[in-house]
């Protein structure tokens, strides 16, 4: 009896099954998450903020003292430049403005993260020298998207995904004229880095050797 066709039969559940699980571990995969969570940012601020006043860039490669950084999101306008740090976690977050570290505690099981305030603030380090602008005229903000719970006394700048434009609504005090918001913007584009293979690649290279 050839038992090969009846192996290969045996198999075929199996063969329908193994790219499903491919795509759910690819879904809960850290990079899907954050990737994930960075795309929710951009629908909710292209609803709700004014093209024809905050001027969107998103997924932003700088160079810096330090190396290279990403940042997720800026938003150019003239009542100052926004800078978006998105974090799609799960659980209870807890956390103090000036800790090193924050913590997610999802079932009972605590994680710690780095300080997103102070992963924004080296954006924005990153961002004062390229363009050349005082840090009083840069707004650092925190975004949480996901199934999480803010539960320590965060401040305002630290939000869910549906309270951040409201934030960024809040500031009218204006700082920049059109031909500095046009100088900012062309700045900018000259100075990003291309966001290819090579530089994402060598990004990541960092962060491991970092962390």
């Amino acid at each position: 009896m050839d038992i090969l066709p009846i192996f290969l039969n045996s198999l075929k559940p199996l063969l329908w099954f193994l790219p499903i699980l491919l795509l759910i571990t690819f879904l809960k995969s850290p990079f899907f998450k954050g990737w994930f969570g960075e795309k929710l940012v951009n629908i909710k601020s292209n609803r709700t903020l004014p093209k024809d006043i905050y001027h969107a860039f998103h997924d932003v490669l700088i160079e810096d003292d330090l190396g290279m950084t990403q940042i997720d999101h800026i938003y150019i306008s003239k009542f100052g430049i926004f800078v978006v740090e998105t974090k799609n976690y799960k659980g209870w977050i807890y956390g103090k403005a000036h800790d090193k570290e924050w913590t997610k505690n999802v079932y009972g099981k605590k994680y710690p993260f780095q300080n997103p305030l102070h992963q924004n603030y080296r954006h924005i380090k990153a961002l004062e020298k390229v363009l050349n602008v005082s840090h009083d005229n840069f707004h650092s903000v925190v975004v949480f998207t996901g199934e999480c719970e803010l539960k320590s006394h965060f401040p305002d700048n630290v939000c869910y995904l549906s309270e951040f434009t409201d934030y960024i609504l809040s500031f009218d005090k204006i700082v920049f004229n059109e031909d500095e918001i046009r100088y900012l913007i062309n700045n900018l584009n000259l100075k990003k880095l291309k966001n290819n293979n090579d530089n994402k690649k060598s990004h990541l290279k960092q962060l491991r050797e970092k962390h």
